[in-house]
């Protein structure tokens, strides 16, 4: 089942790689910009259509499914630590301005709460009392 799948994925990989080198190019930056974003997104639309269009095994798509979940974890963990390796190293303004989004998400937490628990109560049945 875990093979089954990785060649469409890679493929997306190589694709989205070479766009965001492109990207960074085009914007004078010798970087990846957004590679991994395009792949994921790629992987998404392509899949979708051939899942519509039943040229995607039950195989294949359980093969997808498994390596998209290892690896978005393991990327966003990626991307998470360079930042703020990088932060580090640009001096403390950009360690700061990179704390003040992390803090304001913190106070956020509450307010967007209560705004979910407001659309999910009356649907809930715990509270209205569904067994």
């Amino acid at each position: 089942m875990l093979i089954y799948g990785v060649a469409l994925m890679s493929g997306c990989m190589i694709a989205g790689a070479v766009l965001g080198r492109l990207f960074g190019h085009l914007v004078g930056i010798d970087a990846d910009v957004g590679g991994v974003g395009i792949a994921m997104l790629l992987l998404v639309i392509v899949s979708r259509y051939l899942i519509d269009r039943d040229q995607l095994s039950k195989l294949a798509q359980d093969g997808i499914s498994f390596w998209s979940a290892m690896y978005i974890p393991i990327v966003v963990a990626m991307a998470a630590s360079q930042n703020v390796v990088a932060a580090f190293g640009a001096g403390t303004l950009a360690f700061i301005a990179g704390l003040l989004p992390v803090f304001a998400g913190f106070l956020l937490i509450r307010p967007i709460a209560a705004l979910g628990s407001k659309d999910l109560g009356a649907g809930n049945a715990v509270e209205s009392g569904v067994k």
